[in-house]
């Protein structure tokens, strides 16, 4: 009997119709870890998932992928559903994976972790970028759905606590795919025309998948680039979003988002009535110190005798002119004394003295005084002053001899 011999395709195509026809494997749910997990440009996902004692080749399409919550990373838990088949041209069986969810906690819940991890690492949740709300906003837009029980909440109580102030409904859809870009667009549709003082985007409690459209990349994105202050109010007070961490003020709920935008009119009455009461309290005060400082000036003497003031500078007056006077007089005293004596010093080394005690002073013409006998020559003009008048005599003879 003559063997059949097969091509390596015809062998391929045989496993895979053998593979294909088992029902087990058309419909399985596998849980692994994930392995050299790629995506191609394509669209396509390839990875590996693996145990402690085994691996499994696996693609997931692009058709699939798409739908995917959350980004699948190297490492992570997972739990893969799809058919096991043959890919003809490698001859190697595969999972052609339709569906991928987390092991141990929901798609949302690891998409939230992640996303609410890369805009931490972005800067989108620092204090330092949050904005104060205005104290008294004049405009309040409303980024909600028109049809839900959160937007009347609020305006009832904008209205009630701070009628004043104009509020104005941006409506969106806050629920499934449509969301988020309506969201978005709102907010920053709000903020290129200027449209409020403050904003509120949120909308009542739900499930997580209710709530999803908050935990939109989008949202957030278009809630921190907003230059109008933003107050996310998504759900209960449990309830906890992405678009929460990014906006510039959190409210437990969007009737307490209401209150915080808005000051209790109420309650600013009751302040300006306190304000009132403690200045004119004060002026009262300030009044009666007044009239106690112009009690105590009247009674002062300078307006009871305005002319004593005048006479008390006159007696200062007379006072410093007689110690003047006396300082003057000693002054003057003084100055007699010294000049008596200067003088009689001054009389007691005159040449005048000296003279009248016989003894004369000898000069020549140009007026030097001689000292000595070499100073002049036989023949030279010489004066001799006397006590009581001069001598012109002619030098007959010069003794240099002491």
């Amino acid at each position: 009997m003559q063997q059949q011999i097969y091509s390596v395709s015809e062998i391929n195509g045989l496993i895979k119709q053998l593979i294909d026809g088992v029902p087990q494997l058309n419909g399985v749910y596998i849980r692994g870890e994930l392995s050299n997990y790629k995506i191609y440009p394509s669209g396509h996902h390839y990875f590996t998932l693996k145990d402690a004692e085994g691996a499994l080749r696996c693609v997931m399409f692009k058709s699939a992928a798409v739908k995917l919550r959350f980004r699948p990373e190297n490492g992570m838990k997972v739990i893969a559903f799809g058919r096991i088949s043959v890919f003809p041209r490698d001859g190697a069986y595969q999972l052609y994976c339709g569906q991928l969810a987390a092991d141990g906690v929901g798609d949302l819940h690891v998409a939230f972790e992640q996303l609410k991890e890369k805009l931490l690492q972005e800067g989108l949740f620092d204090e330092a970028h949050k904005k104060l709300l205005p104290r008294y906003p004049r405009r309040i837009a409303v980024v909600t759905s028109s049809a839900g029980a959160a937007v009347h909440d609020m305006i009832r109580i904008m209205r009630r606590r701070y009628p004043i102030a104009k509020v104005l409904l941006l409506p969106v859809r806050v629920q499934g795919a449509e969301a988020p870009p309506e969201i978005a667009g709102a907010i920053r549709y709000a903020n290129r025309w200027h449209l409020a003082d403050v904003l509120i985007t949120g909308r009542g409690g739900g499930s997580l998948e209710d709530l999803w459209a908050f935990n939109d990349e989008r949202v957030a994105r278009a809630i921190y680039e907003s230059e109008i202050p933003v107050i996310s109010a998504v759900g209960h007070e449990p309830d906890v979003t992405i678009a929460d961490f990014v906006a510039d003020r959190r409210a437990s709920t969007p009737s307490n988002a209401a209150e915080i935008a808005v000051p209790d009119m109420a309650e600013l009455l009751r302040q300006l009535q306190e304000t009132q009461g403690r200045m004119a309290q004060g002026m009262l005060h300030r009044l009666d110190r007044a009239d106690k400082q112009l009690a105590a000036l009247e009674k002062k003497r300078v307006l009871t005798d305005p002319m004593a003031f005048l006479q008390d500078r006159r007696l200062q007056l007379d006072f410093v002119q007689q110690k003047l006077a006396v300082v003057a007089r000693g002054g003057l005293e003084e100055d007699a004394r010294r000049f008596a004596s200067l003088a009689a010093a001054l009389d007691a080394l005159s040449p005048l003295k000296v003279l009248g005690r016989g003894y004369a002073m000898v000069q020549l013409t140009d007026g030097t005084i001689l000292r000595e006998s070499g100073q002049t020559t036989a023949g030279d003009r010489v004066r001799i002053q006397l006590a009581r008048g001069s001598l012109g005599c002619t030098v007959d003879t010069v003794d240099t001899e002491e």
